[in-house]
């Protein structure tokens, strides 16, 4: 059944649902991965409410969301993700940075109490299975399909996945903070020899200079990454509401100028593997 990856959500922070935003998307993060009989969620922003309608209209029965963590932004789609309603679809929620209490359940349920949200997440009526596991550890999804985990530098913790299948891979590493000088050995060892990183390419080089500590990174930290790495091909990710469309065609020139083998995600976008 092959191997790819589909970009439902790429904005990060808040939506922003503005004309000028609409040539690469103003959802927040979600990106849906599918690897042979496997269909692999990677985090809950609005995003992700488009996807479960395309899964209901599909006929899917289940879905494993991994979470690289619970800030707003990247949960705050989930009460309106569809399937999660659907009795007889079964859904794993996997998350490596809340190991203990509150544990992800917790965290999940908490933006879908009163006076928050008026449905209870106990409502739904799909069967969710909640995994937490510790961020560098690594597991199976179902037959060939092998994911490796990162600890990410990010306020409140995060995590940053590796997905394996039919010799190919994808690694999703967002929200994290670089240090200047110092590449990140965590992400290094994720991203070695894949042939697609998403990264964290928030800022420019001069904005995160007035945002050291926020949590993100720049598209010239992606770039050095993935030269060291050896990456095929690198994703800019999770771009700053204020980066209409002309701002972000700007930054993937930049960024092609550099390293020509990337692109900015776009809405919509989907990208064979195998």
């Amino acid at each position: 059944m092959g191997f790819s990856v589909t970009f439902w959500g790429v904005r990060g922070t808040v939506s922003c649902p503005l004309p000028s935003h609409m040539g690469f998307g103003g959802n927040t993060s979600c990106v849906e991965v599918q690897a042979g009989d496997q269909r692999i969620v990677i985090d809950a922003g609005t995003g992700i409410r488009m996807l479960g309608k395309r899964l209901l209209k599909e006929g899917a029965t289940e879905a494993t969301l991994l979470m690289s963590h619970t800030h707003l932004d990247h949960i705050c789609g989930f009460p309106f993700f569809a399937p999660a309603y659907s009795k007889g679809f079964h859904l794993r929620i996997v998350s490596g940075h809340l190991k203990g209490s509150p544990g992800i359940e917790a965290a999940m349920a908490r933006q879908m109490e009163r006076p928050l949200f008026p449905v209870p997440m106990r409502t739904m009526g799909s069967n969710i299975v909640f995994d937490e596991i510790t961020a560098g550890d690594r597991f199976a999804l179902g037959e060939g399909v092998q994911v490796r985990t990162a600890l990410l530098n990010h306020p409140d913790g995060a995590t940053g996945y590796r997905i394996e299948h039919l010799g190919k891979s994808f690694a999703y590493v967002t929200d994290t903070e670089h240090v200047p000088g110092h590449p990140d050995r965590n992400i290094l060892d994720l991203i070695d020899g894949a042939d697609l990183v998403l990264y964290d390419s928030t800022y420019t080089d001069e904005e995160w200079q007035n945002r050291i500590g926020w949590g993100h990174s720049t598209w010239t930290e992606g770039v050095r990454l993935a030269q060291a790495a050896g990456v095929k091909q690198l994703v800019l990710f999770h771009h700053d509401p204020d980066h209409d469309d002309a701002a972000m065609t700007a930054i993937e020139a930049a960024a092609q100028a550099v390293f020509p083998h990337c692109f900015a995600a776009r809405e919509g976008m989907t990208v064979t593997l195998a």
